[in-house]
């Protein structure tokens, strides 16, 4: 039978994947087409209810939407591939958002449909009788986590799809009213998060299902959010266009006590949730699912039915999780030899469906300032081991045909083993001028094809931190694939990643804490906004395992990083330490939005250009203006409406027109 998926339009109600839930896991069953009445029986509930948590698939992973929110801010800058997508979420004259640019239509697209999902579960399922008020809280939660996403994202957004305000649509329209962003929060975020608070259990029904904690921390952030939006430090506009005043009569700072308030609360009643002892263990393959992670996008190896994806060849897009792709590069280049003579060369480094490597896009990359400044402590500090792959090994016995090879000629033609490093990016400057190829001189040999250098008596090539470019920087590891088939080969590593997306981590209850305190909050006992980071930082001191360094690494230095933290914690260190924390997960572009310094932070970087002998850093400056704060509305969006020209062009964000 053809696999269909469920998705229930504003406006319309189209095929259906529909899911019924076993004992621990979200199971998935195709079904025909089915009338809006469907929602009215216990089954179609219970279906509706699995397709909110399968839609996350839509949004997280998708690699487009993943690219708007780190591309263009201080964490990521396009690499040598990138196409359009990706450069004109630069900002660096090098491409410009449009309507039809900006890939932030992936979250358009995928949100309201949703959305109405969850609104006919709300309304069906106190008509069926049988559905609890628990079940019902989880399309509440699910309908106020995409206005959530949208409102942050686009400004105000409709609430009536058609029907009514926040009611389930199934007839296709026309026309759309967008509403402001205090009618967004107040009428369609904040009720439907207190009542899922109030109504979800402590712990999962399922697996990866939701419960109270996840509840409270995604009140806690819309708060967070609301609370700076309402203060308005540095006159971002706004649209549609409103007074930033609360519906309800708070003023910013009572809201910065909420969230405080709800995100401490979360943090000493946290269920079945907590923190990981090294920070290491977070985002380790073997370990996903773990208890820090609140929420995620799921995905599995065991079968492409309920992978919903291949498991042999990713399709670039949705619902395979293929962001990890975009922040790789092509090490699959680096080339060693079978002889002294290098004159059979080979690459010692092949394509491997393992979290160190996987398939390169060179989408995206780091800028220099990020291994230089974010994470500047690369001694106390395990957040960057555990961030990138910084050490390529040779794996070369793992493809059949080059198995025989007992070991190859690298940099300095000393020999490298298998498993031994091909190519390092230091994590300092050397002591001595690395010897690199001249980038103007062809007939100056560069062995490693990837301008790399060498330094003596290492047999592995190097390159420093300055010297990292569009085309050769330190992989992202914390998102690299992981597969318990490969049976000793290299695997499937063109394939989308099985591993799941994650969405919300229980450490971020710390930062919301922490953030909402240095704006105002008052604090409780043991919670202020350095104890709060603290908590996170003594965790990023702990380490039992150096990655990069292959080898068991038990040590404690957690003292030195908490007596390292300032006396007087302020926003920006704050979103320096989330940069630590998350860097490359896809927070960035919202946090500095939410806190309105983008341009103050982004508005420069460094990188070295898109050949591979280019190791001279160049500046480059982001035209940030401040309409930019907000994605423009999406073109199918607009062409898709039955209005006037000037209704359009009224209903788009301005600077965008």
């Amino acid at each position: 039978m053809k696999k269909i998926h469920l998705k229930i339009f504003a406006g319309a109600v189209l095929t259906a994947f529909l899911f019924v839930s076993c004992s621990d896991i979200l199971e998935e069953k195709p079904r025909t087409i089915y009338e809006p009445g469907f929602f009215q029986t216990e089954k179609g509930v219970m279906g509706g209810l699995t397709s909110l948590y399968a839609h996350l698939r839509w949004i997280y992973g998708q690699a487009y939407y993943y690219n708007t929110c780190l591309t263009g801010t201080d964490e990521a800058t396009y690499a040598q591939s990138a196409d359009a997508n990706f450069k004109d979420m630069d900002l660096s004259g090098v491409g410009s958002i449009t309507s039809t640019s900006s890939r932030a239509d992936v979250l358009w697209g995928a949100a309201f449909p949703n959305i109405n999902t969850a609104s006919g579960i709300i309304e069906n399922a106190i008509a069926v009788g049988t559905i609890s008020d628990a079940l019902i809280a989880e399309a509440r939660f699910f309908r106020a986590f995409d206005y959530f996403l949208l409102v942050q994202t686009f400004g105000g957004v409709p609430l009536d799809l058609g029907a009514g305000v926040l009611k389930f649509n199934t007839t296709p329209s026309r026309v759309s009213v967008r509403n402001t962003v205090p009618e967004v929060y107040t009428i369609g975020i904040f009720p439907d998060l207190i009542k899922a608070i109030e109504d979800l259990p402590e712990y999962p029904r399922l697996t990866g299902s939701l419960t109270k904690t996840v509840a409270r921390f995604y009140l806690a952030k819309a708060y967070l959010t609301y609370a700076w939006w309402l203060e308005n430090p540095n006159d971002i506009p706004t649209y549609p266009l409103c007074d930033r005043v609360d519906p309800d009569g708070h003023d910013a700072q009572w809201y910065f006590q909420q969230a405080y308030d709800i995100a401490t609360t979360a943090i000493d009643n946290p269920g079945p949730y907590g923190l990981q002892e090294t920070y290491y263990d977070v985002n380790l393959a073997q370990n996903d699912r773990n208890n820090e992670m609140l929420l995620y996008a799921d995905h599995t190896e065991k079968s492409e039915y309920y992978n919903d994806g291949s498991l042999t060849y990713g399709s670039g897009s949705a619902p395979d999780n293929f962001a990890g792709w975009m922040m790789t590069w092509n090490y699959t280049v680096i080339t060693s030899a079978e002889d002294p003579e290098w004159k059979n060369l080979i690459n010692p480094v092949q394509r491997e469906a393992c979290q160190a490597l996987g398939r390169p896009w060179i989408r995206m990359c780091p800028t220099i300032g990020v291994i230089e400044n974010t994470f500047a402590d690369k001694t106390h500090d395990s957040r960057y081991d555990g961030t990138f792959t910084t050490v390529y090994r040779g794996n070369w016995p793992k493809n059949p045909n080059t198995a025989h090879i007992k070991f190859v000629y690298n940099a300095n033609n000393m020999k490298v083993y298998p498993g031994e490093p091909a190519l390092t990016f230091l994590n300092e400057e050397p002591d001595m001028e690395i010897d690199y190829p001249d980038p103007d001189d062809e007939s100056d040999v560069d062995r490693s094809k990837v301008g790399a250098g060498e330094l003596p008596e290492r047999a592995d090539y190097v390159i420093h931190p300055r010297g990292i470019s569009r085309i050769v920087y330190p992989g992202l590891w914390k998102l690299g694939p992981y597969r318990t088939d490969n049976a000793g080969g290299l695997g499937q590593p063109n394939a989308g990643s099985t591993r799941p997306f994650n969405i919300a981590k229980f450490s971020e209850l710390y930062f919301i804490a922490a953030e909402a305190a240095v704006k105002g909050a008052t604090t409780k006992p043991g919670k202020s906004a350095r104890e709060l980071i603290n908590v996170i930082r003594s965790r990023a001191g702990m380490w039992r395992w150096d990655n990069n360094g292959n080898y068991e690494k038990i040590e404690d230095h957690s003292d030195e990083m908490m007596a390292a933290t300032p006396s007087v914690i302020t926003i920006d260190y704050i979103l320096a330490e989330r940069s630590r924390e998350y860097y490359g997960e896809g927070y960035r572009w919202y946090d500095l939005i939410r806190t309105q310094k983008w341009e103050e932070l982004a508005s420069t970087y460094e990188i070295c250009g898109s050949k591979y002998r280019d190791h001279t850093p160049k500046m480059y400056t982001r035209d940030i203006q401040k309409y930019h704060y907000l994605r423009p509305i999406p073109q199918g969006q607009l062409d898709g409406m039955e209005m006037t020209p000037e209704e359009k062009k009224a209903y788009q964000n301005p600077g965008y027109r």
